[in-house]
Order: structure tokens, then sequence, then C-alpha cells
């Protein structure tokens, strides 16, 4: 039977910008190796599948696969689901509608706010707090890893760690812009640095010099989830919130954090984080970003 899709940029307020998602609209009796097939075939860094609400309080259920497997929760297709679904519903009207999208991780609550027939921005709520799961590799071996000097490993208080909010990262943070572009898998020593992870995935980040508040730049590798690069990683910010409570003097009060990510691959994103700490401790998180329709079609088989 035919099934409508929708490709999406997402994190991006313009076209051909930020991070292509598909979503299929018609998933209803599609078994999960019949997904990730679908999944490989549109080849982007993720595919959502949306499935009718099993709970009568949410909007509907999704399923999110990369090409190579799924993942329980993902950002950029919550935002672009969340985006698509309220244009749909609201038949392209300007407003604000908000409610759940049921992922493996549990319900993700979303507000979203339509701008045009084409074109909305959401935020969503972390459904799990970012936890570490596990000791930061050594500087030199994430060095070793990404084609990059020991001395560019690292910044402030900043050093490899190991969070997630569902979807487990090693976050590397390096010392400049310039390392950052220089870095790249190095292969085997990528995967014998960040092989003990159920799906090897490197978050490498700096701060943006001079910039107002806290705002960094990151690249997402993510080859044991079948992404070479990812231009806009929402699960990976959300890790990122884990991070930043172990290596930023942030003190309790709400937190915005601007996320540039894509800027290496010509595919510019911006992900907004925001932050509620109360008592030395994470209360509240919300991640947020644009989304823009770029086509639609049928899927014939």
């Amino acid at each position: 039977m035919p099934r409508r899709f929708v490709t999406l940029d997402v994190f991006t307020a313009k076209s051909f910008a930020g991070n292509p998602l598909a979503v299929v609209l018609d998933a209803e009796g599609l078994d999960t190796e019949a997904m990730q097939a679908i999944a490989k075939e549109f080849n982007l860094s993720e595919t959502v599948f949306v499935l009718p609400a099993s709970d009568p309080h949410q909007r509907a259920d999704i399923r999110i696969f990369t090409p190579g497997r799924e993942l329980p929760f993902a950002g950029h297709p919550t935002v672009g689901t969340a985006v698509l679904l309220a244009l749909l519903d609201q038949d392209g009207a300007p407003g604000a509608v908000a409610f759940g999208l049921r992922e493996q991780v549990g319900v993700v609550p979303c507000v979203v706010e339509v701008r045009d027939g084409t074109a909305g921005t959401a935020r969503f709520r972390l459904p799990r707090f970012p936890f570490t799961w596990g000791e930061g590799k050594e500087s030199a071996d994430c060095a070793w890893a990404l084609g990059l000097d020991p001395t560019e490993i690292g910044f402030d208080r900043h050093i490899p760690s190991r969070h997630s909010a569902g979807v487990a990262y090693d976050l590397v943070p390096v010392a400049s812009l310039e390392a950052l572009a220089k870095a790249k898998p190095q292969g085997e020593a990528f995967d014998r640095t960040f092989g003990d992870s159920e799906h090897p995935a490197a978050y490498v980040y700096t701060r943006i010099p001079d910039a107002e508040g806290l705002s960094f730049r990151a690249r997402m590798f993510g080859p044991g989830m079948g992404i070479a690069e990812d231009p806009a990683t929402g699960s990976a910010a959300a890790a990122f919130a884990g991070a930043l409570m172990q290596c930023e003097p942030m003190g309790d009060g709400d937190h915005d954090v601007t996320i540039e990510q894509g800027v290496e691959m010509g595919r510019p994103s911006e992900i907004i984080l925001q932050i509620s700490i109360q008592n030395g401790a994470i209360v509240s998180a919300e991640i947020g970003g644009g989304a823009v329709m770029m086509s639609r079609g049928e899927l014939l088989s």
C-alpha cells in the first residue's frame, strides 16, 4: 500500500541547512525489518515512523531509525515530527499547539509554534535527565581516535566524559574551533577507543570565542549508528547537559545554551538547550529548534 512521507530540514529556519529528516506518516502494518529497510533506503541520519497513539492523551507513537539501527530517543526526529504533525493538525495556520509523542524512552512533551504552512519551531522536555554511564577516555586516546594532538583535547574545566539521556555518547572537548575542524575518526583507533559503547559515537565540542553566554560548536561522529557525521544531534545535546553539569561552573537557576553544529559539513544548525538547576541538580531541561518542510511523496512498496 502507498505510504505518505515528508522530508524536513531540522534545527534550522531555512531550507538546505540543518539536519534532513524523513517522516513516514502511514506506518501501520510495518514491522521492524521493513522500517529498517526503509530507513536504509532514505539513507538520512534518521527516519521516523508515525503510528497511532497507544494512549489517547498523546498525539502519536513514533519509532526512530538510523540507516543501521533503531534508537530509543533522538532530538532532531522529535523536533521535526512535532513540527510536521502540528502543521498537519493546524492545516498550516500559525499558532501554538502542545502534545506528547511516545518514543521508546517514554512520553516526550512537545510545544510547537507553527510559523506558516511549511515551517515552525518546537521544543521538548527531556524524558530522561543526563547521567554518567562510564568514565571518560584518556585525552591521549581521544586524540589518537580523532587525529588530533593530545594538547588539543580539553579546555577550561572540560575533560572527556561519558553521558547519556537515552542514547550514550563519548563527549570530547577540544581546545579551539581549529581543532574541531581538524577532527576526523581514525578508523581502527576510533573503534578501539570508543568501541566499548553499545554504538560508538563521539560528540566533539568547543567553546565559541567571544560569544555571549554559553555558546558552543560541536560535531557528532556516529559510525556505530551508521552515521559518518551528523549535522545536528538533539540526543547528543541532551547528553551534553551532563557534561556541562560536570565541567561548567553553572549555579542554580535557568541557563540557556546555544549549540552550533553542521558548520563543517555545510549544513549549519542551531540547537537551543535550556537547563534549570536547583540545589546543584537538574530539575528540568528542554531542547528546541526550527524545522522546514522540504518534500512530500509516497512510498510505493
